[in-house]
């Protein structure tokens, strides 16, 4: 699934194209996503986009009109810039004509995305409702994260990836983030020191920072806007690394599921 990383990367991959670009029409090949594709999406015509912006893991293009589109990627989803006689892929649902005769396609094999209208005011739409602050932005400060691990006894790696605490900490970030910090993902919040959830704080920001800056994790369905994909996934410590020995300390990576995703850690590296 396309975590907070790979979204910010297809925000900056596919800003350069369209941003101060009109917005032609849209082809709608199938508008039946997570939720139905919205009226307004069909019936655009001639709107120019103002701004390409991220929130949480969703996509936010505003357009000249104050109005929004709100996409999201869903578990396998992709946008991508091309020519307009490429040839069509089987799950390209929704093709934007631009006015610079690139076309932007949604492509979503399981349809899990969502390609929704906001009219008022984005912070106001029921989805951003209960959206904690971004991992990078200074809203997230380390003495709140603490104050809301010490009140919580539910195991921190549940804690992290609660969108209401933070956004965007996705199953693979936790994972790194805690081994960054030493920390058992089952280990209660509330019974970690202050000192330790000090390091997980930095890890979070550190391990986030550099997965956008080095383009996203590669998985098995994301693809960025320019087809490339990205290059986190070669510095994983123990994500998806089940068996296999930790850099660090030559211990068996274990696995197990919790929150009913798998888990990795290091039995060694973090009590």
């Amino acid at each position: 699934m396309p975590e907070l990383p790979e979204v910010e990367t297809t925000c900056r991959g596919i800003r350069p194209y369209i941003d101060g670009q009109t917005i032609r029409q849209v082809d709608v090949r199938n508008g039946q996503l997570r939720w139905p594709v919205s009226d307004e999406i069909y019936a655009m015509r001639d709107t120019k986009v103002v701004a390409v912006k991220r929130r949480a893991k969703y996509i936010l293009i505003e357009l000249e009109s104050g109005e929004h589109l709100l996409l999201h990627l869903g578990m396998s989803g992709s946008l991508r810039i091309c020519a307009p006689e490429e040839e069509l892929r089987k799950h390209d649902h929704l093709i934007f004509h631009l006015s610079n005769g690139l076309e932007m396609r949604l492509h979503d094999p399981r349809r899990f995305g969502c390609a929704l209208w906001v009219q008022d005011k984005v912070e106001n739409h029921p989805l951003f409702a209960k959206l904690g602050p971004e991992p990078l932005s200074d809203a997230f400060t380390q003495p709140h994260f603490i104050q809301s691990c010490v009140k919580r006894d539910r195991a921190i790696k549940l804690h992290i990836m609660d969108n209401a605490i933070v956004v965007g900490v996705g199953n693979i970030y936790a994972c790194e983030s805690l081994f960054m910090a030493g920390i058992h993902p089952k280990r209660a919040s509330s019974k970690i020191s202050k000192v330790r959830l000090t390091k997980l704080f930095e890890s979070i920001r550190s391990i986030l920072a550099r997965s956008i800056e080095q383009g996203g994790t590669t998985l098995k369905d994301f693809l960025h806007s320019d087809g490339q994909p990205g290059y986190f996934k070669q510095q994983l410590e123990v994500y998806d690394r089940e068996n296999e020995h930790c850099r660090q300390c030559e211990s068996k990576i274990k696995r197990i599921v919790l929150g009913q995703r798998s888990t990795f850690f290091c039995p060694k590296c973090q009590r």
